[in-house]
């Protein structure tokens, strides 16, 4: 998230200079700077740092339009984490050098006046909208709006389970998490930097060590914590998830969105300058040095760039190893670099990173990050869903308008105190029409805000539709492995004719005696009582003893259909066709594997089985192998293949491995849903193109039911 102290001029928060050479504001009035003056660590303009906020803005918009289409791009608010631990210290640093005070109240009223209007208005209209047009979404968004306002977003989202890696849900307010983090550091660090602050000159600068170090202990913290591997659900990836009060956590979006791992790069900034004050760098021996700092400048934006290309965040195969076990802090340490360069007045990287159209994105960064993610939901519907090109450029041009129109009518107004002179404006009675607009404005929003607000919060939480089709399909299958029940198999005593059971008890002598009972298992009233030689009680009726008996073994399952969340959509239409039906959420081919070798050890696998895996991760050449041995006994083998977005760049090589398979096994067959799906009449898929819609679902099992002849 964009950092937002001094987002285009220190004079924000300090009278500092708005050039970098020769004048300076001070009450107002510019004056010339005066090199005995001591304030050696007062801010001045920094254009570089927006073009790097530029940037980074832009790579956090691309990634969340597509990932594939720059996978590290999520870097960018590492990037902004690292300035704002920079600007902030520096900013308290040189306040209290000026007034030999830290004014906290005004600090924090500075913030809030700088995040809140544009956060409050977002949230305003992204209600409206949801109101109006998205109104099943309303109960999930009250818990995200709550959770936003009082700046928990990031736990809000680790607790519930709604990070960046849980897809489907209509999610706007996802991002915010990063505005948290941020305003958590902004409430406790100028508590910090009061008492670092009496230290003096020479006890701030040590105190850098410090705060490395610390940001050091995160890394190794985060690196410790980090569980490598796949993450599915907590079930078949128990390893993956923390249990905290009954829930199951994520251990990867603990790590990424909680405020103590991410602190790493906003101390790592403030480190930085409690050792590089900018105009103290221009009075001491490295004022000459700028090509040298341009140097570690390009090193640093080389390195981010490569990052952002190459280092991905999560995918099929887990969280990437790299990213958790140091990459964060090699980003932090490469902004830095980048930060040295774009703060040295005759470095050349400053003037590069100045050029107008960084410096436009640069000073509206704050807006870009806080309305781009609230836009992309609204074409895409639900979350994790690439956009396409075009509504990539569609949104950029809303992102662009709605940005500019709250920067320049809500944001800086606020900011600068020109609020209410614009509102007595607009309200001049020599303006009647202009007072009308404004009062006819003022009506219509707010009537639509306490519509908006009265609806969220009555709303009904509803799960969203995926969740819900996979909820009720689950009501339609079993787990064949672990239900000794599931698919026809035998457990426990046998009935009699008339409803009446067998008990099966051992006497003393380790001799069987078989007891009948009444249908409710209770002994007949009637039944009379005698007395062995053993001092054994047996009923009159009792059989003769017989050796000891075991319960019937498991049968075999006629049909039988194992898959993953694709085939659990279709469980219940399945059902109705005989199926015995084990089908779960994120469940890997590997998974599947291992419950079709365990069916075959057992005897298990009857005529006809159905295999639909695939959607969640590479197959190897070893376990389709594996799968068709296990299945050559079968006589009537269907596979599915798999029909998935372009994102999931394995599923033509599953897709062939299948196609081959079925080719070499006599008694497979290939359904080939990839390209049957796009004939399926009516609505067939979600939003998401790849779970069931109720069309969906009966054309999927009518295809499986034709192939079999049924």
């Amino acid at each position: 998230m964009p950092p937002d102290a001094t987002t285009t001029s220190a004079t924000t928060d300090t009278s500092a200079a708005s050039t970098w050479t020769t004048r300076e504001k001070v009450g107002g009035t510019p004056r010339r700077a005066d090199a005995t003056r001591p304030d050696i660590s007062r801010v001045p303009y920094l254009p570089g740092l927006d073009g790097m906020r530029a940037l980074a803005v832009v790579a956090v918009m691309v990634y969340h339009a597509n990932s594939s289409w720059l996978k590290g791009g999520f870097l960018g608010v590492e990037v902004f984490f690292v300035i704002s631990g920079y600007l902030i210290t520096l900013l308290l640093v040189a306040e209290k050098e000026r007034s030999d005070t830290v004014d906290m109240k005004q600090f924090w009223i500075r913030r809030a006046r700088r995040l809140l209007p544009a956060l409050f208005l977002m949230i305003t209209l992204l209600t409206i909208w949801t109101a109006l047009f998205e109104r099943d979404a309303l109960g999930k968004l009250r818990g995200g709006v709550v959770a936003a306002f009082f700046y928990v977003s990031n736990w809000y989202q680790i607790f519930t389970g709604a990070g960046y890696t849980a897809p489907n849900d209509f999610a706007p307010l996802r991002h915010l998490w990063s505005l948290a983090v941020e305003e958590q550091f902004y409430l406790v660090w100028p508590l910090v930097m009061v008492l670092v602050l009496r230290a003096g000159s020479r006890g701030v600068t040590s105190m850098a060590r410090w705060f490395f170090l610390a940001a050091v202990v995160i890394t190794v913290l985060m690196a410790v914590l980090y569980q490598p591997g796949p993450i599915r659900t907590p079930e078949l990836t128990p390893d993956q998830y923390w249990t905290v009060f009954g829930r199951e956590i994520s251990k990867v979006d603990t790590l990424y969105l909680s405020t103590i791992t991410r602190a790493g790069g906003l101390l790592l900034g403030a480190a930085f300058a409690l050792v590089w004050r900018p105009v103290a760098v221009m009075r001491g021996p490295l004022r000459t040095k700028g090509r040298l700092l341009d140097g570690f400048a390009l090193i640093g934006f080389i390195g981010i760039a490569a990052m952002c290309v190459y280092v991905g965040l999560v995918d099929i195969d887990g969280a990437d190893p790299f990213l958790f076990r140091g990459g964060f802090f090699i980003a932090s340490l490469l902004t830095l670099m980048m930060i040295a360069g774009v703060t040295h007045q005759h470095a050349l990287t400053s003037k590069v990173l100045s050029i107008p159209v960084l410096l436009w994105i640069g000073t509206r960064s704050y807006g870009l990050y806080l309305y781009h993610w609230p836009i992309y939901q609204l074409i895409r519907n639900i979350a994790g869903k690439p956009l396409e090109f075009h509504e990539f450029a569609l949104a950029m041009v809303a992102t662009a308008i709605i940005t500019e129109l709250s920067y320049r009518y809500v944001e800086t107004p606020i900011r600068k105190g020109a609020l209410g002179r614009m509102w007595t404006s607009m309200r001049d009675p020599r303006h009647p029409s202009r007072r009308g607009a404004v009062v006819t404005g003022a009506a219509v929003g707010t009537a639509l805000a306490v519509f908006a607000g009265a609806s969220l919060a009555t709303a009904e939480l509803k799960q969203n539709d995926v969740a819900e089709s996979l909820g009720a399909g689950s009501e339609a299958t079993c787990d064949v492995i672990n239900d000794p029940t599931c698919g026809g198999a035998v457990d426990g005593p046998e009935p009699t004719e008339g409803g009446a059971t067998q008990d099966v008890a051992e006497n003393p002598t380790g001799e069987t005696v078989v007891v009948e009972t009444e249908g409710d298992g209770t002994a007949a009233d009637s039944l009379t009582e005698e007395t062995t030689a053993d001092g054994v009680v047996v009923p009159e009726t009792t059989v003769a003893p017989v050796p000891a008996t075991t319960a019937a073994p498991p049968t075999s399952i006629a049909r039988l259909a194992i898959g993953d969340s694709v085939m659990l959509g279709a469980a219940p239409a399945l059902q109705e066709l005989g199926f015995t039906v084990d089908a779960t959420e994120s469940r890997a081919f590997i998974n599947g594997l291992d419950a079709v070798l365990t069916l075959e050890q057992q005897g298990r696998l009857g005529d006809t089985v159905v295999i639909h895996l695939g959607t969640n991760g590479p197959i190897s050449q070893s376990e389709i192998d594996r799968m068709m041995g296990a299945l050559s006994g079968v006589p009537n083998v269907i596979v599915v293949l798999n029909s998935l977005p372009s994102s999931y760049n394995y599923a033509d090589d599953n897709n062939a491995l299948i196609i081959n398979a079925a080719a070499n096994n006599p008694n497979t067959t290939a359904l080939y849903w990839n390209d049957l799906v796009n004939t399926c009449p009516g609505e067939c898929l979600y939003d998401d193109q790849i779970h069931l819609r109720p069309d969906g679902q009966e054309y999927y099992a009518a295809l499986i039911a034709n192939a079999l002849g049924l």
